[in-house]
């Protein structure tokens, strides 16, 4: 399911990021945090907000500094939401049903372990008694 979040259900806020750079990191607003609200969001469809809640919770926080760059921190950030929201969506896979091993699988197993145990008697130097 694809989900359509409109940009003005974002909530940006923006800071110096920390860490080296110098003037430019000291002085320039680019760290970017986004913040969510999934409870009032009119684009996700109702019946799965429980889900998405549950998962994720009411409000998401997603933070980005790895660039110099505000509207790349912002572009960024706002794709790593959407693919959160979008695998919160998604159901879970369905379980795994155990099963017995087949027969032959078993002879298989155990004819490779013989095998095995041959090469590496054959590797051993000889006992003595030989």
């Amino acid at each position: 399911m694809r989900i359509q979040i409109p940009e003005a259900e974002f909530e940006w806020r923006f800071a110096t990021s920390g860490g080296p750079g110098g003037q430019h990191a000291n002085r320039s607003n680019t760290r970017a945090e986004l913040t969510f609200d999934v409870e009032t969001s009119t684009a996700i469809p109702a019946e799965v907000k429980p889900r998405v809640v549950e998962r994720l919770g009411s409000v998401v926080r997603v933070v980005e500094d790895g660039s110099r760059s505000q509207r790349r921190n912002r572009a960024v950030a706002a794709k790593r939401l959407h693919a959160m929201v979008e695998a919160a969506i998604a159901p879970d896979p369905p379980r795994r049903r155990a099963t017995k091993p087949t027969r032959s699988s078993k002879e298989k197993r155990l004819t490779s372990k013989r095998r095995r145990s041959r090469v590496k008697e054959r590797r051993r130097p000889p006992s003595h008694d030989d």
